[in-house]
């Protein structure tokens, strides 16, 4: 696996484990907290809230997709395109949800996880490799090309996001 998707899921695996140890203070000081989610925003938190994650299987769908769409990125990519690509995505997720929560959710609490940097993931594959056939992980007679598999998934978390029966719009950002 190449060297900053090891380095991405392994950090990722490491903070989960850190967070059984520390409880819900971790995510009061690293989750994202939107204008009205109850908890004080900081800067860092725009890229460390994708460190975090609410369950192990919130933590082990998101290593399985950086994985499966990250590695063959930084692959063709270099490391730092690759790295920059991903913290882009967390970031720019964040600020969208930010944003979006201001005016159309009501934030109850952190947003956490590692969604917007797997949804820029997803987006770059799509465009990289759109005919490149994807096989679900528990359906894996369905295949479908990468491209529409991004815009199918990204409608749904689209719709998922704004009727709020979703984690956010950080997810589609």
């Amino acid at each position: 696996m190449p060297p900053i998707t090891s380095a991405l899921i392994l950090l990722n695996v490491l903070i989960y484990a850190m967070g059984l140890f520390t409880g819900p203070d971790i995510i009061r000081t690293f989750g994202l907290w939107p204008p009205g989610s109850g908890g004080a925003f900081h800067y860092w938190q725009l890229i460390t809230y994708s460190f975090l994650h609410g369950s192990l299987l919130h933590l082990g769908f998101n290593m399985v997709a950086i994985w499966m769409f990250g590695a063959e990125l930084e692959k063709r990519w270099n490391d730092l395109r690759y790295l920059l690509t991903y913290l882009l995505s967390v970031a720019v997720a964040a600020m969208t949800q930010i944003a979006v929560s201001g005016y159309f959710l009501h934030a109850t609490g952190p947003v956490i996880g590692a969604s917007g940097g797997v949804f820029g993931l997803l987006l770059a594959y799509a465009l990289y490799f759109p005919n490149r056939v994807i096989s679900l992980i528990f359906l894996p007679f369905i295949q479908i090309p990468a491209r529409t598999f991004v815009l199918g998934y990204g409608l749904v978390e689209l719709v998922l996001g704004v009727t709020n029966t979703s984690a956010g719009v950080a997810h589609f950002a």
